[in-house]
């Protein structure tokens, strides 16, 4: 599967503003790329990028010291924020069922996808994504 056509929504590219630790951004991505950096004033200038631009940006920035062993952390509370700041996006989620998400791509990305064209990734973000629909799916069930 890939985050495209009606899939999209799953997508850090998806244009929909998430809040994050006070910064309203125009995408999960920018949101994610901003966290890059602990520089306020850097993580600033993401809430005015595109989610393409802020990828692009992303790559620039002056990793914090403790990148490697947050960024997996911090991309799930933007994709739990993401969706708990978008019912709509969130009821679409849980309706998904018990799909298996799997960012496929083509331009390599084997630590948050699966790489197209050899099968070969860890899938870290259709995993975030599935535990992500799993506590929403209890906590529909526990309101309602």
């Amino acid at each position: 599967m890939t985050f495209i056509k009606e899939y999209y929504f799953l997508s850090n590219f998806y244009p929909v503003e998430v809040e994050f630790d006070g910064i309203r951004y125009p995408s999960s991505e920018a949101a994610y790329q901003a966290q890059k950096s602990l520089d306020p004033s850097v993580r600033a200038k993401f809430a005015e990028y595109r989610a393409d631009i802020a990828k692009k940006e992303g790559q620039k920035v002056k990793l914090r010291p403790d990148w490697d062993s947050v960024r997996v952390d911090i991309m799930e509370a933007i994709v739990k924020a993401k969706f708990a700041q978008h019912p709509d996006l969130a009821e679409k989620l849980i309706n998904t069922g018990s799909m298996h998400l799997e960012e496929g791509n083509w331009w390599g990305d084997i630590f948050w996808g699966v790489d197209k064209k050899t099968g070969v990734g860890e899938n870290n973000l259709g995993k975030i994504l599935m535990k992500v629909r799993e506590e929403l799916r209890q906590a529909s069930k526990e309101n309602g």
